[in-house]
């Protein structure tokens, strides 16, 4: 089977279930309040071993127990961690989450080790990549090293997924290199100046980042499920009703699901089917890694 390289963040989640999100200013006593592992890269990552992928994970904690503890949990999961790496002197990332009734969220992010996985960092120790393999990224690293790595898998013939979260302006270096670019409504309004409500602004903003490098753009439309864009074609795919409890990772899940479908060899439609279902049954569960399904639940 293919292997799935992600090269991208690892945090700690620290999360306070609320009736609603504050307003700046505002003081509002919670409920809840618990610790999950977290981090956009690691949650693609746990996401994809959970569905059968083969999985080698490039990230760089802190030396501290949220890194240890982290680490622990990524070879439960059957995580290949070669090429992770420890950095003495910052703390691993952490995130501050609130989540309201409606399973809505706000996250703040402090990076830590993760702005510490340089080029050079990443270039001491480069994962093989060959024309089977899949490199999964986001944006919870150094830009530049993203740009490297989509760069390095292309040059190797490898597919390249950009997951362009946390929202940010992109350049054309790092889009030429993408094969498969996954922005929610967020993003992609972002990413090509439409404001999308809906599928139809979608197609119009998916036509925009097309042009610039990407082949096939899927903006995940929530509820709604996603709009695929592949050459010439486009097409909905729908999600399955579910009654959301927390959204923090469904991005994540339904990333690390393309990249074990495409892994698997399934066409493209049936691999954004399954990610949309293994990401409906994410929302309904509590936390980020937490809430990532196995492969037999989503069967």
């Amino acid at each position: 089977m293919s292997s799935i390289i992600v090269l991208g963040s690892s945090n700690t989640d620290m999360v306070i279930r609320s009736p609603r999100i504050p307003v700046p200013g505002e003081t509002i006593i919670g409920g809840s309040f618990f610790t999950n592992p977290g981090g956009k890269g690691a949650n693609q990552a746990v996401a994809a071993a959970r569905l059968g992928g083969k999985v080698v994970f490039v990230t760089r904690t802190g030396n501290d127990s949220f890194g240890k503890e982290s680490l622990d949990g990524f070879r439960r999961e059957g995580i290949d961690l070669t090429y992770a790496s420890i950095d003495p002197l910052h703390p691993s990332g952490v995130a501050l989450i609130t989540v309201d009734d409606k399973g809505e969220n706000t996250i703040v992010v402090a990076s830590g080790a993760n702005s510490m996985l340089t080029p050079d960092v990443f270039e001491a120790k480069l994962p093989p990549v060959n024309s089977e393999d899949i490199m999964l990224l986001q944006l919870e690293i150094p830009m530049d090293t993203v740009i490297r790595g989509a760069a390095y898998a292309r040059q190797r013939g490898a597919r390249v997924i950009l997951n362009p979260a946390p929202a940010s302006e992109l350049t054309d270096d790092l889009l030429k290199n993408v094969s498969i670019i996954t922005p929610n409504e967020t993003e992609a309004s972002l990413l090509s100046r439409v404001p999308v409500k809906g599928k139809d602004s979608a197609a119009r903003a998916a036509s925009l980042l097309q042009r610039r490098g990407p082949k096939t753009v899927i903006i995940t439309l929530g509820s709604q499920g996603a709009l695929v864009l592949d050459g010439h074609e486009l097409y909905p795919v729908p999600a399955p009703v579910v009654t959301a409890v927390d959204t923090t990772a469904a991005g994540d899940v339904f990333n690390g699901a393309l990249a074990v479908g495409l892994a698997e060899g399934v066409p493209l439609d049936q691999a954004v089917e399954f990610a949309c279902k293994a990401a409906a049954i994410s929302v309904t569960r509590q936390g980020a890694q937490s809430s990532a399904p196995y492969r037999k639940e989503v069967q």
